[in-house]
């Protein structure tokens, strides 16, 4: 990647930092639950592989909603997010809920994580924030970089197959979150094509095992060399 590259991806990641620290707060309290794919993608792991998840990572862990559903599955689990102020969050969470996890602040683009490091990781409603595509493309490559040979990923985006859209092709767009008090704070998010996403995937270094839509966003399961629906 090259340096105006670079300095574009660091504009972006400051951008989003600032973001979710003026938000976090507020954004935590209404992200109490997993998601169901999420769910059944980690009970799906850790059937496939005995009961023993090993090293997890949570990429825009958030508040560690998903954090603490792969720790409640056995993993090691390390949370990532951008925001310090969720991943203090995280800490709460993990405090409050009596559940053990490392919390590292890091960009999605640029993981700070050795690679061949993480048996299993999440990586859900956080890609659509990166921008340029090259951005988006090079944090699956990061995916794949960290990944152990065998290890498995669940990613997510948002779709032009949300109810809140009317569009038949990929865009860019902004959307608000509104505070307590009525304070807008605009977002940026890159919605996906189903055909756009397979593309990017395709891209990167990952190797999809199985893509769908669900809840208006589309899911992927993917791994490094390991490209087998027949397991799934």
């Amino acid at each position: 990647m090259g340096g105006d590259n670079h300095e574009h991806a660091d504009s972006t990641t400051a951008s989003v930092r600032a973001t979710y620290d003026r938000i976090a707060d507020h954004f935590a309290t209404t992200r109490e639950h997993p998601w169901p794919e999420v769910v059944q993608f980690v009970e799906r792991e850790a059937s496939r592989r005995g009961g023993s998840l090993g090293r997890a990572i949570d990429i825009g862990c958030a508040n560690g909603r998903h954090t603490e559903l792969l720790a409640d599955h056995g993993a090691d689990p390390v949370g990532i997010d951008v925001s310090r102020a969720l991943l203090r969050a995280g800490q709460r969470r993990a405090a409050d809920r009596e559940f053990c996890a490392s919390w590292v602040c890091g960009d999605a683009a640029r993981l700070p994580i050795a690679e061949n490091t993480a048996s299993i990781a999440i990586y859900v409603a956080t890609l659509h924030h990166l921008r340029p595509r090259s951005a988006r493309i090079g944090s699956l490559d990061e995916l794949a970089r960290v990944l152990t040979p065998g290890g498995r990923a669940l990613v997510s985006a948002w779709s032009i197959e949300h109810d809140r859209f009317d569009a038949t092709a990929a865009f860019d767009t902004t959307v608000e979150w509104t505070l307590p008090g009525g304070e807008t704070v605009p977002r940026f998010y890159h919605i996906y094509s189903p055909a756009e996403f397979r593309e990017d995937l395709a891209q990167s270094a990952l190797d999809a095992i199985d893509v769908e839509i669900s809840s208006g966003n589309c899911y992927a399961t993917v791994a490094v060399g390991d490209a087998s629906p027949g397991e799934m």
